[in-house]
């Protein structure tokens, strides 16, 4: 199941790949933060494309010197990216450059926290979701409690209309938080979470998911259900077409 999903996602990012190469367009303030950043960074998360990456770290640089509002989701994504670095130079045998970028990773999530930025929270917890695993060993726990702790953060801020969201944030809020309290060893939580999905997300992906981990608690220990769902109303092109039409 989990290399199936994570199929799914790279299938789909490489398709966005495909069809949208453009810049985007910074000082369109239309466009929120996420719109502009999100799909440049995915590309390297999901398809390990580092040219449109390195584009993406460099426009949230930009923005960041642009945009201040927004310096916690700014930060909580710059937090991302430089977490997927020092993944990769972990992968790559290179300790002290791993150690370096891991630590920077985690003190711009700290920074992230201070402005109770809801865009934060779900950037960072969704990080951590995304690269827990693939942290060495001792270093895994901690990277799942802090997914569960902005999930958390996240739910409290959304959960009086969590049934109101549109279908990929819903799914990634209350899946998010299966997931991690899964990986956290919290079983009431996990129960809790699974009867919402089944609740909430009946007939989408995450609700056959929820289902089967419900019959079976063990299926959830190495079990993903994020990134289930396509956010094509947020995509870049889908924003400006929308936007421009009006």
């Amino acid at each position: 199941m989990r290399s199936l999903i994570k199929l799914f996602c790279v299938v789909f990012f490489v398709t966005v790949a495909i069809a949208q190469s453009l810049e985007p367009p910074l000082k369109d303030t239309r466009l929120t933060i996420h719109t502009l950043v999100r799909e440049d960074i995915f590309s390297g998360f999901l398809e390990d494309n580092l040219q449109r990456f390195t584009r993406g770290e460099k426009n949230i640089d930009w923005l960041l010197e642009n945009r201040p509002k927004e310096k916690s989701s700014l930060l909580a994504w710059k937090g991302g990216a430089t977490l997927y670095r020092a993944v990769r130079a972990y992968e790559n045998k290179n300790q002290a450059e791993f150690q370096k970028l891991y630590h920077q990773s985690l003190d711009y999530f700290s920074q992230a926290k201070t402005g109770n930025d809801g865009g934060a929270s779900a950037v960072t917890g969704g990080s951590f979701v995304v690269f827990a695993d693939r942290l060495p060993k001792e270093l895994r726990a901690a990277a799942w409690e802090e997914a569960y702790a902005n999930f958390a953060v996240l739910w409290k801020q959304q959960a009086a209309i969590v049934d109101k969201l549109p279908v990929h944030i819903r799914g990634e809020l209350l899946g998010g938080l299966a997931q991690s309290a899964a990986r956290t060893g919290r079983a009431e939580e996990l129960a809790m979470y699974l009867d919402k999905i089944e609740t909430l997300m009946a007939g989408t992906p995450y609700a056959p998911i929820a289902k089967q981990w419900k019959a079976n608690p063990k299926a959830a220990a190495n079990g993903t259900i994020t990134c289930l769902t396509c956010h094509e109303g947020g995509r870049l092109q889908a924003r400006l077409t929308s936007l421009n039409a009006k």
